[in-house]
C-alpha cells in the first residue's frame, strides 16, 4: 500500500516562509503527477501547484508567484516552498500523487498538514 506523509506545516508570521514536504512510501515503481492542494476553513479544496515526473510545472494563482513546487524522484518526495506568506494562506495543505497501473491511475492523498499564518 502506498502512503503519502506531509510535513513542514506550522505557525508562521506574515511575510515568513515555510517548506512543505511530502514523502511517498510503500510499493512504488513510478509516480506521474504530484501536487499540492489546500483547503481553508469554510472553503473548497483548491489546487496550488502540480509537477509531472518530467519536471513540468503548473501553478495556479493561489501562490501569486510566491510558491515553488519541486520534486526529488529518487526520494519520491515533492516539496512546496512558500515565501511571503499571508494570513489568507492559512489552510490545510494536502499532497496528492498519481501512480500509473496497468488499468489506469491510482490516486493517493496525504492526510494534510496545517499551515497557520498569523502574527
Amino acid at each position: 500500500q502506498v502512503q503519502l506523509v506531509e510535513s513542514g506545516g506550522g505557525l508562521v508570521q506574515p511575510g515568513g516562509s515555510l517548506r512543505l514536504s511530502c514523502a511517498a512510501s510503500g510499493s512504488i515503481f513510478s509516480i506521474n503527477h504530484m501536487g499540492w492542494y489546500r483547503q481553508a476553513p469554510g472553503k473548497e479544496r483548491e489546487l496550488v501547484a502540480v509537477i509531472t515526473s518530467g519536471g513540468s510545472i503548473n501553478c495556479t494563482d493561489s501562490g501569486k508567484g510566491r510558491f515553488t513546487i519541486s520534486r526529488d524522484n529518487a526520494k519520491n518526495t515533492v516539496y512546496l516552498q512558500m515565501n511571503s506568506l499571508k494570513p489568507e494562506d492559512t489552510a490545510v495543505y494536502y499532497c496528492n500523487a498519481d501512480l500509473p497501473t496497468p488499468i489506469g491511475y491510482l490516486e493517493v492523498w496525504g492526510q494534510g498538514t496545517l499551515v497557520t499564518v498569523s502574527s
